[in-house]
């Protein structure tokens, strides 16, 4: 039986989302230790008319990765 990418991809999603909330009830703990990387400012395009601004800017952090860890054994188990 094949398994479905689309539902791995979704419960990783939902680990990642659910760890980093977890994390941030317990800002002082071990579970909320991580690194963030990405834009420190944004890229802002001015066209005259019209502003585009990019940013992108990740924090992973010891919840989110258990998040992961947690979603893949659920992806196994079904």
């Amino acid at each position: 039986m094949r398994k479905n990418n689309w539902a791995c991809f979704l419960l990783v999603l939902a680990g990642i989302v659910i760890g980093g909330f977890i994390g941030n009830l317990f800002p002082s703990t071990w579970l909320n230790y991580g690194q963030s990387f990405g834009l420190s400012s944004p890229l802002i395009l001015d066209l005259g008319i019209l502003s585009v601004t990019f940013g992108l800017s990740i924090k992973i952090t010891i919840a989110s990765i258990l998040g992961i860890a947690a979603a893949i054994m659920i992806y196994h188990f079904i």
